[in-house]
């Protein structure tokens, strides 16, 4: 996704992790929760009653896994990290330790002769699994669609416009995401009508450049309009 913009995609290839992210929330849906539902009801309706050997090393090793498992989710809480293949790792990792915490719950519940427990945990993680992945691919889906930044920037980029000298007036303000914090945006303004082309052209670039000060990476492009004289 930290691909240069080139000839094919002029505008980059930031969207790169929405895809990968919707990939990773169909998996999810597709695969882990539907196979965990599967295994799972059918033993719920009729619980098996297994002979189970070294259920206490089990349940000690799955306590360790369980840590093991929550470093790298812990890491990834506290880096704060807003991009989509981020969210989605931390999705992963997440369904990941509520596997673990299930095996655990379920061992424990064996070991006291409830075998039901085993496919009542499983069915609960499946989903808690299912719901994360719907929200994950909702979230992508949108912004692979042109998802808006929202009225409080736009309007922030209205009133960066209006601030410079010659401007008179801002509208068909456009704006979506292309990447993690990239914003592809554009707008019209207006001049005073009989404003030179180099006058326009400097106070285009002006604008441009205070939206970028605003607004880290990205694109802006500006249309200029000539308005009467008032």
């Amino acid at each position: 996704s930290r691909r240069q913009a080139d000839v094919v995609h002029m505008f980059g290839y930031g969207r790169a992790q929405n895809v990968a992210a919707l990939v990773a929330a169909t998996l999810f849906i597709s695969f882990t929760s539907f196979e965990l539902y599967r295994e799972a009801i059918p033993k719920l309706f009729a619980p098996e009653e297994v002979s189970y050997q070294n259920l206490n090393l089990a349940l000690g090793v799955l306590i360790i896994s369980m840590f093991i498992a929550g470093v790298p989710l812990i890491n990834m809480l506290r880096q704060k990290k807003h991009g989509a293949a981020a969210r989605a790792q931390l999705t992963e990792l997440f369904n990941d330790e509520l596997g673990l915490i299930a095996a655990l719950i379920g061992t424990v519940f064996i070991i006291q002769g409830e075998y039901i427990a085993d496919p009542i945990a499983s069915i609960v993680v499946a989903t808690i699994i299912a719901y994360n992945a719907i929200g994950l691919f909702r979230e992508n889906l949108s912004f692979l669609l042109g998802r808006s930044p929202g009225p409080e920037l736009l309007k922030n980029v209205e009133n960066i416009a209006l601030s410079v000298q010659g401007v008179i007036g801002v509208h068909e303000i456009r704006a979506e995401y292309i990447g993690p914090d990239i914003i592809h945006l554009g707008m019209h303004i207006d001049v005073l009508k009989g404003t030179s082309i180099e006058e326009a052209a400097r106070i285009a670039e002006e604008v441009r450049m205070r939206v970028h000060e605003s607004i880290k990476g990205g694109y802006c492009f500006i249309h200029m309009d000539a308005a009467a004289v008032p």
